[in-house]
């Protein structure tokens, strides 16, 4: 079968640029009604039922049938098992990956992860501690597609950051369990791990049951089912973000080789239908070679259906007047990852202000941020870059006000407080500080 790839070709000197720009841009976070509906059942389902509930779901949606939720927990030893039992390639490429994602997370928390505190002339002390979360809990996909990049993107930094349980859950439909996802929980420093998934295992984590244990935050991907769930859990537990479809936006100035830049392209657009890949470029006959490289590319892709789909429905092509105007746009859209394929990436870099992680240089291929250059590679969607940040070791820490008032510093302090408190109208704030005045 013949696949035609079609992204939609926009120009910002046309007078209906605006209105087709919005039109390409425009995808609803909202879920379906009916998946909402569904999804409410199961949290409330799991929390007033535990475990049966968790086991009815996981029979009913991934055909695995056990005696109780403690069947589905794997051993420790089924990790090193997997790891143990990988190709020798394989298991170098996992230890260089995890090694290089550990490395740029550690820089992380030295950076700004530690506890800080300074003393005012009067001896008063004020600073702010740092501390890891108790457990979290990482969700990792499973079913269609096995990611055991996800599972070092989110178990590295929680363990660098000290967190001391990491609860993996993910979904083994029909019992098919992928052994380099074991594997990378094994190399990640995984504690427990759950073959459960959906909508039920974000609530076995964030309620807790009598087999599995409730966590303190909840981070990782999922379909529509999980992202609601996670937004419903949330007050309960804390989220990492609410992700949607997977994004790319490549500022080329025409220098890379056009097949590098469509091959880049078909990198989000193979996730699924709904990904978006543009391109923004200022040289009409550039986007002519990149559109003829994906007509010659795409035939060879096994998910070419897939692709091909993605960049018709949502794939665009823009003309701009220039990059300074690519850079504007850019930061209009606020994607998930950027590359900036130029021989100067340098010189664009400053401009960029919205991003989830920015690639520059035409070597600098996203995939290499998915599995291994370092950088985490759970990133923001849907625009939420504009406000939002990869997830880091500060997403598994918290941070407590140390206030430490001497005696000498009541009296300063003290005045302030009492004057302010009364102008609130509470009495007890202002007679609080003020028992602690020394009596001229």
């Amino acid at each position: 079968m013949k696949f035609v790839a079609a992204p939609a070709r926009l120009s910002t000197v046309s007078s209906t640029f605006e209105a087709d720009f919005a039109a390409r841009l425009h995808w609803s976070a909202e879920q379906d009604a009916a998946i909402e509906q569904r999804v409410a059942d199961i949290l409330a389902d799991v929390q007033a039922r535990g475990d049966a509930a968790v086991l009815e779901y996981t029979q009913r949606f991934d055909g695995l049938h056990a005696h109780g939720v403690a069947e589905l927990e794997l051993a420790a030893g089924e990790l090193q098992a997997a790891f143990d039992g990988l190709p020798a390639a394989q298991r170098e490429a996992l230890m260089a990956a995890a090694a290089r994602v550990r490395r740029y997370h550690e820089a992380q928390k030295k950076a700004n992860g530690e506890s800080w505190s300074y003393r005012d002339e009067d001896g008063t002390l004020l600073g702010q501690k740092v501390t890891p979360l108790d457990r979290v809990g990482i969700y990792v996909p499973g079913g269609k597609a096995a990611y055991p990049s996800s599972v070092l993107m989110n178990a590295i930094p929680a363990h660098v950051a000290g967190v001391g349980e990491i609860v993996m859950v993910v979904p083994t439909p029909q019992g098919a369990k992928n052994p380099l996802v074991l594997a990378a929980a094994h190399v990640a420093g995984v504690t427990r791990a759950f073959t459960i998934g959906g909508a039920q295992a974000v609530a076995a984590l964030a309620y807790g049951t009598a087999t599995v244990p409730k966590v303190d935050k909840i981070t990782g991907p999922g379909n529509a089912y999980v992202a609601s769930a996670k937004k419903r859990v949330f007050g309960t537990v804390g989220i990492d973000m609410i992700a949607g479809p997977s994004e790319i936006l490549v500022l080329a100035d025409g220098t890379t080789p056009p097949d590098w830049v469509a091959m880049d392209l078909f990198s989000q657009a193979e996730h699924d239908e709904l990904a978006q890949s543009i391109l923004l470029c200022p040289d009409a006959a550039y986007i002519e070679a990149v559109q003829a490289a994906i007509d010659r590319l795409l035939p060879g892709m096994p998910r070419a259906e897939i692709i091909a789909k993605s960049l018709t429905g949502r794939g665009a092509l823009i003309l701009t007047r220039d990059m300074e105007e690519a850079c504007a746009i850019s930061n209009r859209i606020a994607p998930e990852h950027l590359e900036v394929s130029s021989s100067d990436p340098h010189r664009w870099e400053p401009l960029l202000r919205h991003a989830g992680a920015i690639f520059l240089g035409a070597y600098t291929s996203e995939s290499l941020g998915d599995y291994c250059a370092g950088p985490n590679h759970v990133l923001p969607t849907s625009g939420t870059a504009r406000f939002s940040s990869p997830l880091g070791v500060y997403d598994f820490q918290k941070r407590s006000s140390l206030i430490e008032v001497s005696g000498q510093g009541a009296q300063t302090l003290g005045r302030i407080a009492s004057v302010l408190a009364h102008g609130e109208g509470l009495q007890a704030h202002a007679r609080a500080a003020e028992m602690r005045l020394t009596q001229d």
